[in-house]
């Protein structure tokens, strides 16, 4: 009897822990998805596919079919009239070109830019008047911070990129240099571009980028470079959008900027009375000049016309109060002509 009893009890206690071995076990399934053990291996798990996509990632920059990390085309603030940069600086979306603007034109001109409240200005070695725009920066009112300078050095400099950075820092004589291109692509401009890059690293220029170069070019070019550029410069009008260009470009997380925008010399007038332009000009009650620089701000466009006239240089900065809709946005693409006015 004593025997059947310990049988019984010893069969109640087996089956009281197998009871709280089953529960212990559903415990245990339950925090599956969330216990640290198992988390850590979801974690590991997506670690490893973001590895992956950065790996990806970098293979496609290499290859100019998209930016580091998967940059986005840049955004424009209209409020604020800036765009950032890659590179963390914001860059005006409108300016003023110097070239062809002798000494003291180009001094008038810059200071009228400034007075009218524009703050980007472009220059180059190859202008010839670098100097004048230094001297109407250092002379005006307003703070060096808040003014952003584009120069450029020429494939004839390439041969000594360094000595040429200097020379350019020299004439400017405002301290640093906001961009710095180079002007189109030429023997050595690889290492000239290099050589900009250390002239970041060194604190004497804080955005570099190209001029004239189009899609064959960068996907030969960037693979060779470690800062990607932060703008590159082009011929954009009208009559010569590249359609194609600007949105590979901006695809790298690059900013385009347009020079040219009228057309060229030459060809200003032409495109001014296009009736597509004019018509779109009368119904906002704006002029010729002035729609299409909006045109180009749509398209996420950085403009820089060069003018030696205070009335146009102001014209040209105040295009911030109308916008083109998007019937006139399309009516503007259906006048490309594929006609490139300058040389390079």
């Amino acid at each position: 009897m004593r025997k059947r009893i310990l049988t019984l009890i010893a069969a109640l206690l087996f089956s009281v822990c197998l009871a709280g071995c089953d529960s212990g076990s559903a415990d245990s399934s339950g925090q599956g998805s969330t216990s640290p053990g198992n988390t850590s291996s979801s974690e590991a798990e997506q670690e490893e596919e973001l590895s992956s996509k950065s790996e990806n990632s970098a293979g496609e920059t290499s290859t100019g079919e998209t930016s580091a990390g998967g940059s986005s085309a840049p955004v424009f603030d209209l409020e604020s009239r800036t765009v950032t940069l890659n590179s963390g600086y914001e860059m005006p979306v409108a300016g003023l070109g110097t070239y062809a603007l002798s000494d003291e034109e180009c001094y008038n001109s810059v200071t009228a830019l400034l007075e009218c409240g524009g703050r980007l200005i472009d220059t180059a070695s190859y202008y010839g008047n670098e100097e004048s725009v230094g001297r109407a920066i250092r002379d005006s009112d307003v703070p060096r911070e808040e003014i952003f300078v584009t120069t450029k050095i020429y494939p004839t400099e390439f041969d000594d990129p360094e000595g040429a950075i200097e020379a350019c820092l020299e004439r400017l004589d405002i301290g640093y240099i906001d961009l710095m291109l180079l002007h189109h692509p030429g023997d050595g401009d690889v290492e000239a571009y290099h050589a900009l890059e250390k002239a970041v690293e060194d604190g004497k220029v804080r955005s570099i980028g190209l001029s004239n170069w189009y899609i064959e070019e960068l996907e030969e070019f960037l693979p060779q470079v470690e800062i990607t550029p932060s703008v590159v410069q082009n011929e954009i009008h009208p009559y010569y959008q590249e359609q194609e260009v600007v949105p590979y470009i901006q695809n790298l997380g690059i900013v385009v900027n347009g020079y040219s925008p009228f057309g060229g010399r030459g060809h200003t007038a032409e495109l001014f009375a296009d009736e597509v332009i004019s018509a779109i000009a009368e119904a906002h009650g704006v002029t010729s000049a002035q729609v299409v620089l909006r045109w180009n701000l749509q398209r996420g466009v950085v403009v820089n016309p060069s003018s030696s006239n205070p009335e146009h240089i102001r014209e040209n900065q105040d295009i911030f109060g109308f916008e083109l809709t998007e019937e006139e946005m399309e009516q503007i693409s259906t006048l490309e002509r594929g006609e490139k006015h300058e040389w390079y």
